[in-house]
């Protein structure tokens, strides 16, 4: 006796092809961090011309880690509004140098 009952695939079709489209965004939308280690590593390696040992480990280390750069030391904040600030005198210096040592 033959199955004469027919199977709907549609629903099943539209919900596989929703996922394939919800799968496909997903993998478009992952942000690839793989892109620029082989470029930082080649910076660092060229860096660290001269390092050998110990030291070129620790370097690579900090290097490869992408650290943000130290805020600069109030001698350095003091050394650059100094520069910036030639030609200013009086009350006008003054309130540029305070307004440059706050922001630095």
């Amino acid at each position: 006796m033959k199955n004469t009952r027919a199977i709907d695939r549609r629903p099943l079709l539209t919900m596989l092809y929703g996922l394939g489209v919800a799968i496909a965004m997903l993998v478009t939308a992952l942000p690839v961090h793989a892109q620029g280690a082989p470029s930082r590593m080649a910076e660092c390696n060229h860096q660290s011309a001269g390092k050998s040992g110990a030291d070129r480990k620790a370097f690579m280390h900090d290097c490869l880690s992408n650290k943000p750069a130290p805020p600069p030391s109030r001698q350095d904040k003091m050394r650059m509004c100094n520069h910036d600030a030639t030609g200013r005198k009086g009350d006008d210096r003054k309130a540029f140098m305070k307004d440059c040592l706050s922001n630095h």
